[in-house]
């Protein structure tokens, strides 16, 4: 069965912590923008927003942010890496905020092509990551995932709910009619993640890596939130993490992209 458009869902709760999930802010089959999700976690009515999306999304994702804090409330902005369809709309919501963006340094000075304003609010990561204390001492963990598919990548965990934003790992594009919140049938799935996986992702090894560091935290992962398309929950996570340990992509494909090629 496919799920009805929704704009936001609480993916989970508890007295002082919520992560919220936004997305499918258009209708079904149009092919105009790629389909992207966005995730909130308020923590002690501080917000933190992942990957707000782009200019044409925002005021869509403003709209769904309000009505659970007042855009003064969000503390940090968190681009997994520097595609437009991930921060392009950050000059928007630095102006609606008084949050401060954490991008990796390979891109700290390419994201004010954006139209920033204010460049000193824009706060480099390192490669290695960061670990972002929230006010109940609970963290967000601040993952390495470069080559996956950008040269300076993140992944971001929640700590408290388990929750995993990956960014574009984990991604679909669904044909119409096929369009679900959560996956439910993984073999069936695979269609719909395995031709972007194949050519935006870097290598098997890398792959296998990211995962080596998923699988290593100090707690398993309850559920997985990609930037675009369906959502991991429960052992479907494991599925994932599965497959993509033993994906082919990238350079491992260069024969096969390459051939045909003009002399």
């Amino acid at each position: 069965m496919t799920a009805a458009p929704e704009e936001n869902r609480l993916l989970y709760e508890d007295d002082e912590h919520q992560f919220v999930w936004f997305g499918w802010e258009e209708k079904e089959g149009s092919n105009s923008f790629v389909q992207t999700n966005q995730c909130l976690v308020i923590n002690q009515d501080q917000g933190y927003l992942f990957d707000p999306g782009g200019t044409y999304v925002f005021h869509q994702v403003l709209e769904q942010v309000t009505r659970y804090l007042h855009p003064r409330q969000i503390n940090t902005l968190i681009a997994t890496h520097q595609d437009p369809d991930v921060c392009s709309s950050a000059p928007y919501w630095m102006k609606v905020t008084d949050a401060k963006l954490l991008i990796s340094r390979l891109w700290l000075h390419f994201v004010s092509h954006f139209g920033l304003d204010e460049p000193e609010r824009v706060v480099p990561l390192p490669d290695k990551g960061a670990k972002l204390r929230l006010p109940s001492g609970d963290h967000l963990l601040l993952l390495p995932a470069h080559f996956l598919h950008s040269e300076g990548n993140f992944s971001v965990f929640d700590e408290r709910s388990g929750i995993l934003f990956s960014g574009d790992i984990g991604a679909s594009i669904f044909p119409a009619g096929k369009r679900k919140l959560f996956v439910e049938d993984f073999d069936e799935h695979q269609a719909f993640m395995e031709p972007f996986h194949k050519r935006y992702m870097h290598s098997n090894a890398v792959c296998r890596h990211w995962v080596k560091q998923i699988r290593n935290l100090p707690q398993p992962v309850k559920m997985m939130v990609p930037q675009h398309g369906s959502m991991f929950a429960g052992d479907q996570v494991e599925n994932f993490l599965s497959w993509f340990e033993e994906l082919e992509c990238g350079g491992d494909q260069l024969q096969a992209i390459y051939s045909g090629q003009p002399v």
